[in-house]
């Protein structure tokens, strides 16, 4: 399942080698395949011209983090790479590196803490990751600093259409676009997959430059958060509600015309949709509608539980109904224009 080796493969900001290359092997036979110098993988199908230059764009890396020091003893002190709760990392397991070295993060057993220390979250800074080594230099043999880690989640699909995974933002909008790119549309489409999103929406920046289309549709995993102790009202998406569009956050403001239309194509082809009630957060649409002379964006996303973590959940259905809304979109956008 593509979704999964997605969801599996080693991909945080700046080292998202593996996730490339298996988008690379999906896409060979329909696309033509070009990696710019910061890491962007560009794929434009086979398909005849058209009127439209369309980009959908989706970011290969996840959040993790990367070894700054070994200490004498082989114990690896680390930063954090991207947007982590500092809360949710003690005792999860972790992979590291080339070699994919299994480590566990550990911390000050709570029985030897200061009564004053238990009431206070625990920092990255404060915590280390175990791998077995005896000394620092057994630790070296494996590991070096400046590597990259990332969680060590496996992909499984659990009851009532659900799946867990790691990075589901956004391998789960790769998994999509690749998906879109393989069929035969009969429109000329390039897909964009990103690097650096989650530092800073780096690599949308310098595709969308160089791309420069007409419209772009960004595909991501959001935030949903329909869970306990969170009042119906505070909800951003749901999962089991459709593919959500975002209306603004932090570094995008959508058009109102395109934002109604897709809404109108959803209801018109019985596809279930939400809106992204909330303002917080950003994605590559923000870098990209603001790029050369302004490019018309929208953003479709599935909903996701706990991102940003060791593990994920989304809804296989979601993950269906957006890629039947894209199709829709694509089809929308290339015979009537903008």
């Amino acid at each position: 399942m593509l979704l999964k080796e997605l969801s599996e493969a080693f991909g945080v900001s700046g080292a998202e080698d593996e996730v490339r290359n298996i988008l690379k092997r999906e896409l060979k036979e329909t696309c033509s395949i070009e990696t710019d110098s910061l890491g962007n993988l560009i794929c434009k199908n086979l398909d005849k011209k058209n009127k439209l230059n369309l980009m959908l764009c989706a970011h290969m890396d996840e959040v993790g983090l990367m070894i700054r020091s070994i200490d004498k003893n082989g114990w690896l002190k680390f930063d954090t790479v991207g947007g982590i709760d500092d809360r949710i990392l003690v005792s999860k397991q972790v992979v590291i590196g080339p070699q994919k070295i299994k480590g566990v993060i550990g911390a000050k057993a709570i029985h030897l803490q200061e009564p004053k220390e238990r009431d206070i979250p625990l920092k990255s800074k404060n915590l280390y990751i175990e791998i077995g080594a005896k000394d620092r230099e057994d630790a070296e043999k494996k590991v070096r600093i400046g590597d990259f880690a990332t969680f060590d989640t496996e992909f499984e699909v659990l009851g009532n259409n659900i799946v867990k995974g790691k990075a589901l933002d956004d391998r789960v909008g790769c998994y999509i676009i690749a998906e879109t790119l393989k069929k035969k549309l009969g429109y000329s489409i390039t897909g964009a997959f990103t690097v650096q999103e989650e530092i800073g929406v780096r690599g949308s920046a310098v595709v969308s430059y160089r791309i420069n289309p007409d419209v772009a549709i960004v595909v991501e995993g959001t935030f949903a958060s329909d869970v306990p102790e969170t009042k119906e009202e505070n909800y951003s998406t749901t999962i089991g509600m459709g593919p959500a569009i975002t209306i603004m956050d932090m570094t995008y403001v959508a058009s109102k015309e395109l934002v109604t239309r897709v809404l109108k194509l959803a209801d018109s082809n019985g596809i279930p949709c939400q809106l992204r009630r909330t303002t917080f957060g950003g994605t590559d649409g923000g870098r990209i509608h603001t790029s050369r002379e302004g490019i018309p964006t929208i953003i479709v996303s599935v909903p996701c539980r706990y991102i940003h973590s060791p593990v994920s959940f989304c809804s296989l259905l979601d993950i269906k109904h957006t890629m039947e809304l894209l199709e829709f979109i694509i089809k929308d956008l290339e015979e009537r224009g903008l």
